[in-house]
């Protein structure tokens, strides 16, 4: 009796054993899931953030990366800047109604050459306002053009920097976008407006003048107020473009080698 009392215990122990061991292979498993998720949520989080700060360290037009992101098949992030309220009224920013319905003609002299100019008051009349009263004030004489990029299809070079380093003056805001194409894709000889990215209400001073058929992908703003487009002279930008970058700059995007800066900004 007492050998058949051994046994039965030593059987209880030994079931006692493997439900403890499955109970603990059980535990494992969940461990291993979670910590599995966990991982896959932090890499998530990681090119999100990556993403953010891609697309929001850069103001105005997008950057020849940031290009390259979307092109891999990376999507854009939801999150965008926090967007200003519509700074249109203000004092010192013209009423889109200056231009509504009319076209501007004239000339952006460099120091490189001179570009004939359009600008369309009816698909963009708040751009065209601010860019006709910022020509008859004589805003742009002696800026520089400091950013050019030289990408297979990213060819931009872009102006009207108030310090001359690409920052913009916060004192001199606008929107809303206009006139942005659907398809993302900016036709060389195109004149278009320069903002903070995600940021509708960002425009200001800068514009950037496309010198080859350029893709810029829309952000959560959306496109760039396409403003007007360059008549004659497109080959002066050209030039600028050949030339190349200032040693030192990105491969495809960073300062021009030869310094370009506007003479004059006429429009009638």
């Amino acid at each position: 009796m007492a050998a058949s009392s051994r046994s039965a215990r030593e059987a209880k122990r030994r079931v006692q054993q493997m439900e403890a061991r499955r109970a603990l292979r059980r535990d494992q498993d969940k461990r291993r899931k979670r910590d599995n998720l966990l991982a896959v949520s932090a890499g998530a989080g990681a090119i999100a953030l990556a993403l953010v700060l891609q697309l929001t360290v850069f103001s105005s037009n997008p950057t020849e990366e940031e290009v390259a992101a979307v092109q891999e098949g990376l999507a854009s992030p939801s999150a965008s800047a926090t967007p200003t309220a519509d700074p249109t009224n203000a004092a010192n920013i013209p009423k889109p109604d200056a231009a509504a319905g009319k076209t501007f003609t004239g000339e952006l002299k460099l120091n490189r050459g001179t570009l004939g100019v359009e600008l369309d008051g009816t698909k963009a009349p708040q751009a065209a306002a601010v860019f006709k009263s910022l020509a008859d004030q004589n805003f742009y004489n002696g800026l520089n053009c400091h950013r050019l990029t030289t990408a297979e299809n990213f060819g931009v070079l872009q102006c009207g920097s108030k310090s001359g380093n690409g920052s913009s003056d916060p004192s001199y805001v606008w929107g809303p976008v206009e006139n942005a194409p659907t398809d993302n894709k900016y036709p060389a000889g195109t004149i278009a407006v320069a903002r903070t990215s995600g940021n509708a209400n960002s425009n200001g001073t800068q514009f950037f003048i496309v010198y080859k058929d350029t893709v810029i992908p829309a952000d959560a703003a959306g496109g760039y107020t396409v403003v007007g487009k360059v008549t004659s002279g497109l080959d002066v930008v050209s030039g600028i473009a050949a030339a190349g970058l200032k040693p030192g700059e990105s491969a495809t995007d960073g300062a021009p080698v030869e310094p370009v800066t506007i003479d004059s900004f006429s429009l009638k």
